[in-house]
């Protein structure tokens, strides 16, 4: 059936009044939109195994749909990419282009890249320099080789040749360094600062080529390359000069927290982009370099930039980036590679690529006294293509300078040399969670305290102060030294805001710190060198590292950093919080990934765990009480807290509940347990409150009463192992088990609803592993 472009209507009136939907734009669009999201998921999920990037399972998603595959069938390719929907489909995939290239500038940081050093700069241009030089032997073989090239200019067809070679895609490679655990490696570190050189020398090169090719014109003139190209050059300088103060200013102003104004600078922002995509379109380069270079004028400080992403980034990177990786399959046809020779030439082309990134990396790598390995597996990861070299080859074919089959051979180079990346890196590196980043610390006495600390976000950092702060002591003696490792962990996905997390981390240990309290310029203050000031008061030593990974993985690097510096106990913080809002108290809920993390951690951690729920905690004058029932866990728990018992402004209650001897009763759990009652009371009789309680009946009650009373500002509690008679009462009340990593007295102490002011320390004894234990017991000992 034969369309008329001019006639083409939006949308139809159904089925029953005869028509065919498939007819109209909208819900053809509808239709592909769906499929090709659909298709690309599926590939995604296929291609997981394989630990491959996402983007190459869009390319190929796109290029089924296209003349590759489904596309032979005529039937397919008529009723749902007809030929008159394709400017239709091109124009809403250039929509999400222009916004996601946005996001792209928006994660480029150049103050970082100006400060990344000589080795991330050298290396990135022996990366782009040699595929350059290199494309050049290419582009000529090329035009003597397939029919037709020879027709566009040689510098034009050069310029694309050598820059598809010579890209490297930051996002890209972004992802597959977090997948092979090495963003936080010197590989990862040196890599990611070469490849935001690289994507930056990319663009440039990319708008010259674009100057010069101008449309495949005939009558093109050098004079109209140039024109464009001062053009282009001053567009930058007015944006540097003119529009960034402007956004600077902008996001002062929506920092301010007033809901409004927020709102009518992010719309102004979203115009912008296209906006400024308009002007360089109007230049006669492409509408995404507007974009790019406005996503770079947006301050990287602050959290401006962080809700931009997050207000765009799902819908443009999971429903319309997809369109432009269909639209481009749709344009390759793999069968036009159809001779020997031809394919022979795809052989060359991928050859060259690898060869030229790979040797140009490795030479200058060794220059910089990198291992040989490691150079190997960085030339490895610099070769990885993805989006932009798609943007690259697109426009090349829309400038008429790339021909179909030139088209096809380096839209097969760039998917091959993605794919191979990740194996490529895991034969040459071998990586494993052993190569986290951890900053080396000199031997310290065994008697030392040593903790690792992990925070998420500012709210945890704050936290994590007040209880470290609690366990300090005022007595100058080395074994009250306490050594703290501070793990950021930080949650990589395939999202954007992600890489911009990774750039924030980079530039400082602890990038939550400084959003803490935007409110309070003091309290800011103090947050953000809180962990130094430790470092400087002797018996607090503060070593940060990160971890920055998969949520199903960050266990993994937990307890492969509490294995390596030797951790007494891990403190986690649990996945929900409480805050004041309104006189109301408000349940803020981390995720369930995050839950999964602890859970993981206390199942397999090699020393005591602690999990803190925090409803507020203040060490001004903080009221602490250890909840003691029996066992292996609420013996480390009263060890934990005896800690806090010398601290000035600290008052610890021990509050122990116990039963008379009966049939369900351990003779020697319960030895053990007056041991250490005795053993505490004896040290610390004159600086704490005890109390006797009796299990009874209302064992549930007599719990929450403490935590209702408002008495304590932190309340101490082993996870289990609790003596029988205390397990059999706690088990009648649902709410014992709602969190498995918990147990069940935390699990009362931390439920909703039920007015309980305190905040809640769960501590359990090491699940296996005990050479660091100080709770050494026979029993214990023989369950580890």
């Amino acid at each position: 059936m034969g369309f008329n472009v001019s006639s083409i209507k939006t949308s139809s009136d159904g089925i029953w009044q005869g028509e065919n939907p498939l007819h109209y734009a909208f819900p053809l669009l509808i239709i592909q939109t769906t499929l090709v999201v659909f298709l690309s998921r599926c590939l995604t999920f296929l291609l997981k195994p394989l630990r491959q990037p996402k983007v190459v399972a869009e390319i190929l998603a796109g290029i089924m749909l296209g003349p590759s595959a489904f596309g032979r069938n005529e039937a397919f390719a008529r009723w749902i990419f007809p030929i008159w929907s394709t400017p239709i489909l091109e124009s809403v995939a250039s929509i999400g282009l222009l916004f996601f290239l946005f996001l792209v500038g928006l994660e480029l940081d150049l103050k970082t890249i100006r400060k990344s050093g000589k080795r991330a700069a050298g290396i990135a241009f022996a990366g782009i320099s040699l595929p350059f030089v290199f494309g050049i032997g290419v582009a000529f073989l090329l035009r003597k080789v397939i029919k037709g090239v020879d027709r566009v200019g040689y510098g034009e067809f050069f310029l694309f040749i050598g820059v598809s070679l010579s890209i490297t895609a930051f996002p890209v490679l972004a992802r597959i360094l977090a997948e092979l655990r090495l963003l936080t490696t010197q590989v990862g570190e040196i890599a990611m600062a070469a490849a935001a050189f690289n994507d930056v020398a990319a663009w440039i090169l990319l708008a010259l080529a674009v100057a010069l090719a101008g449309g495949g014109k005939a009558h093109h003139s050098p004079l109209i390359s140039l024109w464009v190209l001062l053009s282009g050059i001053g567009f930058v300088v007015f944006m540097f000069t003119i529009v960034r103060p402007i956004m600077i200013w902008m996001a002062r102003k929506a920092s301010c927290g007033h809901h409004i104004v927020e709102e009518t600078f992010i719309c102004l922002t979203l115009a912008g982009v296209m906006l400024f995509g308009f002007m360089t379109d109007l230049i006669g380069i492409h509408a995404i370099f507007g974009a790019f270079i406005f996503g770079l004028t947006i301050p990287k400080s602050g959290d401006f930039g962080g809700r931009l992403i997050l207000r765009i980034e799902d819908f443009v990177s999971g429903l319309l980036l997809p369109l432009y990786f269909a639209s481009s399959g749709i344009k390759t046809d793999i069968t036009k590679i159809h001779s020997l020779g031809s394919w022979g030439l795809v052989v060359l082309v991928v050859s060259t690529a690898c060869v030229g990134k790979v040797l140009g990396t490795f030479f200058v790598g060794m220059l910089y006294n990198i291992p040989a390995r490691e150079a190997l597996a960085l030339g490895v990861l610099m070769n990885t293509k993805g989006l932009v070299e798609l943007i690259v080859l697109n426009i090349g074919k829309e400038k008429k300078v790339l021909d179909d089959e030139t088209f096809a051979i380096l839209v097969v180079m760039a998917l091959f040399t993605t794919f191979i990346t990740t194996p490529a890196v895991m034969a040459i590196h071998k990586p494993s969670i052993h190569q986290i980043q951890l900053e080396k610390t000199p031997k310290t006495k065994e008697n030392n305290l040593r903790i690792l600390a992990c925070i998420r976000g500012p709210r945890d950092a704050r936290s994590l102060i007040t209880l470290i702060e609690s366990l300090r002591s005022n007595k100058n003696n080395n074994s009250s030294i306490t050594k703290l490792y501070v793990m950021q962990l930080v949650e990589f996905s395939d999202r954007l805001s992600s890489i911009l997390m990774v750039q924030r981390a980079r530039k400082n240990g602890f990038p939550f710190i400084s959003r803490v309290l935007r409110r309070d310029d003091d309290t800011t203050d103090q947050v953000t060198t809180a962990f130094e000031a430790y470092s400087q008061l002797g018996r607090v030593k503060v070593r940060p590292t990160m971890a920055i990974s998969a949520l199903p993985n960050l266990h993994e690097d937990i307890i492969h950093v509490a294995k390596k510096k030797q951790a007494e106990i891990i403190i986690l913080p649990f996945h929900k919080y409480w805050q004041m809002e309104g006189g109301e108290e408000m349940e803020i809920h981390a995720g369930h990934g995050w839950r999964t993390v602890n859970e993981r951690v206390t199942r397999q951690a090699p020393c005591a765990v602690a999990v803190l729920v925090d409803r507020g905690l203040e060490v001004n004058s903080m009221r602490v009480c250890i909840v003691f029932f029996g066992g292996a866990d609420c013996r480390k728990a009263m060890e934990f807290g005896s800690r806090m018992v010398e601290h000035p402004a600290v008052r610890v209650t021990l509050v122990r509940f116990i039963q008379h001897i009966g049939s369900n009763f351990d003779v020697a759990e319960r030895t053990l347990d007056d041991t250490t009652i005795a053993d505490f009371k004896m040290r610390w009789d004159k600086q704490t409150v005890y109390a006797e309680k009796e299990a009874s009946d209302e064992l549930v009650e007599q719990v929450l009463a403490i935590g209702k009373s408002g008495e304590f500002e932190l309340i101490i509690v082993g996870k289990g192992m609790f003596p029988q008679y205390i397990m059999a009462k706690l088990s009648e009340n649902p709410l014992t088990d709602q969190h498995s990593e918990l147990g069940p007295m935390a699990n009362l102490l931390a439920s909703s609803g039920k007015e309980i002011k305190s905040s809640v320390l769960m501590i359990q004894q090491q699940a296996f592993g005990c050479e660091n234990s100080k709770d050494m017991n026979s029993k214990v000992a023989s369950q580890c």
